[in-house]
């Protein structure tokens, strides 16, 4: 009787010191959150901080002034035209180009890797499972140890400094498929696809009528990490083009880089101009692709 007696008033006990524990903890965890979340966000928006506030200074209050904040002058103006004026605006005619390589590469990207993932995800053919394993170990190979290969390849074609040279490898991409084939595995439904069969459809129609309406989400986010990843491509470029008219922005800023101060420009201001006009692209591709994003998030909590 004394250990029945005994046992619900430990049990109480207990539980109240547990509810004390979780409110102790609770009463802690949120400003340790929100401290982590502000640091976060400052070493994510430090780096864009100083660079616009390095392209509003000369070369002299660049390095002798502080980082974090604006020089004694303003000479956002003339960095910029002497970034708009360099051998007669070749700037422009690189941001050209990676909109070129960045944009035409993204959207072909796209179309493949959701036609492969469509192929992996709902169709049975003889070697699938070597196919897909392929898939995953490719795109755990770096970019860069393709290079050389893709060199010497293009080197026998003779399309080295080419605008193809730079394209065609960004047509394909192993993690792109494998994302586009996991997105449809959990999202195409295969009794949609035998009614739409069934009504006498084709395979081609049922692709673009019925799937590629379903996937937009996840061609976005494709179609946003290619055209990321060819914006900022470096290593390849340098190593197939020649003539600094086919030249990337990237590689153009680099140059930069290289050149010796004279009189008539700085490159290490020019650079950093060019930097801060480089993103702008990038920030426009974003915010035109959040619609798909959310309508795609939409769907998804409606079939939830």
């Amino acid at each position: 009787m004394a250990q029945q007696f005994m046992k619900p008033r430990y049990g109480k006990a207990a539980d109240g010191s547990s509810t004390a524990a979780r409110s102790r903890a609770s009463k802690w965890s949120r400003p340790g959150v929100l401290i982590g979340l502000v640091l976060l966000t400052f070493y994510s928006i430090a780096p864009l901080w100083w660079l616009v506030v390095s392209v509003t200074k000369s070369r002299v209050e660049l390095y002798n002034s502080s980082g974090l904040w604006f020089g004694s002058q303003n000479h956002i103006v003339e960095n910029f035209r002497q970034l708009f004026t360099y051998e007669d605006g070749i700037f422009f005619r690189w941001m050209g180009n990676s909109i070129l390589y960045a944009g035409v590469g993204a959207i072909v990207c796209t179309v493949i890797s959701i036609a492969a993932g469509y192929s992996l995800s709902k169709f049975e053919f003889p070697g699938k499972k070597i196919e897909m394993a392929l898939v995953m170990v490719s795109f755990l190979v770096p970019t860069a140890l393709l290079t050389l290969p893709l060199y010497l390849l293009f080197a026998g074609m003779h399309l080295t400094n080419t605008v193809w040279a730079v394209l065609i490898p960004s047509f394909v991409n192993a993690f792109d498929v494998y994302l586009a084939k996991e997105y449809i595995d959990g999202t195409v439904p295969d009794e949609l696809l035998e009614a739409a069969r069934v009504d006498g459809a084709g395979e081609l129609r049922i692709f673009g009528q019925i799937v590629v309406p379903m996937l937009s989400t996840p061609a976005a986010t494709i179609f946003i990490l290619t055209f990321v990843l060819q914006w900022n491509n470096f290593y390849l470029p340098i190593t197939m083009l020649r003539g600094s008219d086919k030249w990337t922005l990237a590689l153009g800023l680099y140059s930069f880089m290289q050149t010796k101060q004279s009189s008539l420009f700085d490159p290490t201001t020019i650079a950093l101009a060019g930097s801060v006009v480089s993103i702008i692209p990038l920030a426009v591709v974003m915010i035109l692709m959040q619609r798909f994003w959310r309508s795609g998030v939409a769907l998804g909590a409606v079939k939830g």
